[in-house]
């Protein structure tokens, strides 16, 4: 076999080209279809996010003029409270109330026994009657007087008359002349004596007017009904008279009507009336409502604490109700103007401030700015922004824009009317 024989042929050349084409081919194919996919993928997302319309949750922002419900704390007073102090001075001869006892008006408390007293005014009373007697007296002494007078006049006319005619010296015409004249003052001179006669009667009347009201305070009485919460005197004490500096004999309150103080703060102050209806309960009472009114306030403002002092009172006929007990007191505030009420999910604060997402009849979002008046926490009262039946995104996201359109779920129901609680 020769050389030639041995040597293999060489492949064509167009093959060997045909075997590298055809990978090259399939490769830049699968390439460009893939890149086709991305591009169309891409595309087609681009599409789905410019035309994506968010759906959110919606609730109604809240008009309401309903009464402002507040709750407060406050105490039970007494309405009426006395401490009796003795205006005689004695002893006590008698005591027939102890603390706790329930006494109507004008009954009797407490007597003294006051000797001295007793015989001050005896004997203020017998000279009383002297006095009595010195009028009479002198105007007695008028009536004489005035006799006298006459009985001048008579005589001075007789005895000028018989001097005229020469019957008697003249001499004795003037004398009788200057005896009316000295009857005259005389009458005059009773009419004094009879002035101070009564001037001294009136001022000894006084005397034992004065006397008998002390003698009066003998018998201590009750001045309203109500019950004893203070007793310092017993049987056979010393009393002195006017001794306000010491410890009363008796302190009464009145129960049948109670006080109730409380210190309402600025916000509510405004509205409180005269004649608010409230409802009082207490926590030691458990299912017990007392109702009461508003009867007066104090108008103006502590200014250390932003408060007025309110007094409610309490009808309380059968005595349950105790002076110097904790309440709580409900009241029903009429609103000076309309609220707008709006939950706190609806609330946004970014850099344009405190906004709410509103949506308008062409669902589509416009954000407007409110004012926050009182915040409750799940709800917040507004000071404006808003009218009322607008209708509230809740929990914006943070891309949504003003005018975006949003798609909108089952409102939610509308917020509820806030309902206070404060406590001191």
């Amino acid at each position: 076999m020769t050389d030639s024989d041995r040597t293999p042929p060489a492949p064509p050349r167009k093959r060997i080209g045909l075997y590298v084409l055809v990978p090259v081919l399939a490769l830049l194919s699968v390439g460009g279809y893939q890149h086709f996919r991305t591009y169309a993928n891409a595309a087609e997302t681009q599409k789905e996010q410019e035309d994506f319309v968010p759906q959110v949750r919606t609730m109604q922002a809240r008009k309401i003029d309903t009464p402002v419900e507040l709750t407060l704390p406050g105490q039970t007073e007494a309405f009426d409270v006395a401490n009796l102090y003795p205006r005689a001075t004695g002893y006590v001869a008698e005591r027939r109330v102890d603390i706790g006892s329930h006494v109507k008006a004008g009954d009797l408390l407490l007597r003294i026994e006051a000797p001295d007293l007793d015989q001050q005014l005896a004997q203020a009373q017998a000279q009383l009657g002297q006095n009595q007697a010195a009028v009479q007296q002198a105007e007695a002494q008028v009536l004489s007087a005035q006799a006298n007078t006459r009985l001048a006049n008579l005589t001075k006319y007789r005895e000028t008359t018989l001097a005229r005619q020469g019957w008697e010296p003249e001499q004795t015409a003037d004398n009788a002349t200057a005896n009316l004249s000295v009857q005259a003052a005389g009458i005059a001179n009773a009419v004094a004596g009879v002035a101070v006669a009564q001037a001294n009667l009136k001022a000894q009347q006084a005397t034992v007017d004065r006397l008998s009201a002390l003698t009066a305070f003998e018998l201590v009485k009750a001045p309203f009904g109500g019950v004893i919460t203070a007793r310092n005197v017993d049987k056979g004490d010393l009393l002195t008279q006017d001794s306000a500096g010491g410890p009363p004999m008796f302190s009464i309150a009145r129960d049948d009507v109670l006080r109730i103080a409380v210190y309402v703060p600025q916000s509510s102050a405004v509205g409180i009336r005269d004649g608010i209806e409230t409802q009082v309960t207490v926590p030691e009472m458990p299912g017990r409502i007392f109702r009461g009114r508003v009867a007066r306030s104090a108008v103006a403002l502590q200014a250390a604490s932003r408060s007025m002092l309110t007094e409610v009172d309490v009808p309380n006929p059968d005595g349950i109700l105790r002076p110097g007990l904790f309440v709580n007191v409900a009241f029903s505030i009429p609103r000076q103007t309309p609220a707008i009420v709006v939950p706190d999910a609806a609330l946004v604060f970014n850099a344009s401030g405190l906004q709410v997402a509103t949506v308008d009849a062409d669902s589509r979002v416009r954000f407007q700015k409110v004012t926050i008046y009182r915040d409750f926490g799940t709800t917040a009262e507004l000071r404006d922004g808003l009218v009322g039946g607008e209708s509230l995104v809740l929990s914006p996201p943070a891309d949504l824009a003003d005018g975006s359109k949003v798609q909108l779920a089952s409102p939610l129901p509308q917020p509820n009317a806030p309902r206070r609680t404060a406590s001191r």
